[in-house]
């Protein structure tokens, strides 16, 4: 089975001032995450900001992230969409281009029931064999709960590998781990969980947080396998202000403004998104500083 390793980093993508995608930087962030924590990047996720990007957009960014750190990491991409057949040929091309896996997130708006979330994802895995495939669970974005039941039904077809577990239930955590095999990776989908989803059974973290601090959640992801639960617990507690931080509001607008604060020229937030709130920056820097992360 493909291994995706401990941290992901759901990347964002860069814009220049008049709002195109800045690919040049999204090939100097590329390189920079994976030299400071990430071992698979996820590209065109909700924190990539899909949905404002276009598909062609979408490709040339996962062709330029896949130059940038050929051989050193691997590359996910972000090819689910609400329409089945639009997922299935975006996901088709992806595979044509040899990139490591695809995420593919639970049909939004069309709220579909469980069996059509079954359905949707099964002919997506039929359609790219050979494509290890990341389920993406977010219902408070989606408007509906991929449920441990249809999860571990998914778990059965071969190229279905993972699940980034995003509902923020710890027991639904659970659930998943004791209805799916040992080898079907469970990874948190919010920075602040990833240690209490290690204890009953996740494998790492999609992070926002890693854009910042990727190693240090490397570290603490070991200390926990090595059985060193408190110093995991100290890194945990230490990032803690951050994590909250960048959820101040709406992802991806607090680690786009935390990157610029460290100098990373990535433009704002694309539309309807808005970089307003009052807060933001003043939390932002103090956490950091915390952290002793800010430049400047």
């Amino acid at each position: 089975m493909t291994q995706f390793g401990r941290v992901l980093t759901a990347m964002i993508t860069p814009f220049k001032e008049d709002g195109s995608v800045n690919f040049s930087v999204a090939e100097a962030l590329a390189a920079h995450l994976v030299q400071h924590g990430t071992d698979t990047l996820v590209v065109c996720g909700t924190t990539g900001e899909s949905p404002t990007l276009s598909w062609n957009e979408e490709y040339e960014l996962f062709q330029v992230v896949q130059q940038s750190v050929a051989g050193k990491a691997k590359v996910m991409a972000g090819t689910g969409s609400n329409s089945t057949h639009e997922a299935i040929s975006a996901t088709q091309k992806a595979d044509k281009l040899g990139l490591d896996g695809t995420l593919q997130v639970v049909p939004y708006y069309n709220k579909p029931p469980q069996a059509g979330l079954y359905q949707h994802f099964r002919q997506i895995a039929e359609a790219t064999p050979d494509l290890p495939i990341m389920l993406y669970n977010i219902p408070g974005r989606t408007g509906q709960n991929l449920l441990p039941e249809t999860i571990a039904r998914l778990a059965e077809i071969p190229n279905i590998v993972a699940v980034k577990e995003a509902s923020g239930n710890l027991d639904q955590v659970s659930q998943i781990r004791r209805s799916t095999p040992p080898e079907f990776a469970i990874y948190s989908g919010d920075d602040s969980l990833t240690l209490p989803m290690l204890a009953v059974g996740a494998k790492g973290v999609v992070s926002v947080a890693s854009h910042l601090v990727g190693e240090t959640l490397q570290r603490m992801i070991q200390a926990f396998e090595q059985g060193q639960v408190q110093t995991a617990t100290q890194i945990h507690l230490s990032l803690f202000p951050l994590f909250k931080a960048l959820f101040i509001t709406t992802n991806p607008i607090p680690v786009k403004a935390a990157l610029r604060l460290r100098g990373w020229q990535v433009g704002s937030t694309r539309s309807p998104l808005e970089d307003s709130s009052a807060t933001l920056l003043p939390t932002l820097e103090a956490a950091l500083t915390d952290l002793e992360q800010l430049i400047g």
